[in-house]
């Protein structure tokens, strides 16, 4: 489905290819100004080159391809919790709703997030509106400590409070 300009409609989430990765499942997010994707091993080579693979070992998604670039910049990236890491930058082929196109990436950690990438603002920018009631990617399960910890709260909401909420105030 597309608009009267050409913008294609996605959802807030979609699978996506990334370097010749199919079916990777990516969070779209309008609040974040660039996008990210999970690399790991990441290395200098003593001529500058950088290199890296995409996911991690423990990732499906993960080939063992070392990817090598000289086509690289450096990023301070502040995160919504506030805090500042310093990121490699690269551009790799992407396809999102049918529309290949190289953008650029923040290499980083996301083995702990729901999606090993996430598409942000200037990747979207003039090309796509975003359809927050659709998402191509089925919902990811509550991690078990999320329900451990709304289980904690239904049992005693005043313990639950002292303990987590009242005293984090006071650091």
């Amino acid at each position: 489905m597309t608009t009267d300009n050409a913008q294609r409609i996605i959802g807030s989430t979609e699978y996506v290819e990334i370097a010749g990765i199919k079916n990777i499942p990516a969070k779209i997010d309008t609040g974040a100004d660039s996008s990210a994707i999970w690399a790991s091993d990441i290395n200098m080579e003593a001529d500058g080159t950088l290199v890296f693979s995409l996911f991690g070992k423990k990732s499906p998604l993960f080939t063992g391809k070392r990817i090598k670039t000289t086509d690289y910049r450096a990023k301070s990236i502040r995160s919504s919790h506030g805090d500042v890491q310093v990121r490699y930058r690269v551009k790799l082929p992407l396809e999102l709703n049918g529309k290949n196109f190289e953008t650029v990436f923040t290499l980083a950690d996301r083995s702990r997030n729901n999606f090993p990438v996430l598409i942000g603002r200037r990747t979207i920018k003039g090309e796509f509106l975003v359809d927050t009631s659709k998402a191509s990617v089925k919902p990811i399960h509550r991690p078990t400590t999320t329900i451990k910890l709304n289980q904690e709260l239904k049992n005693n909401p005043q313990i639950f409070h002292h303990k987590y909420i009242k005293g984090k105030e006071s650091k």
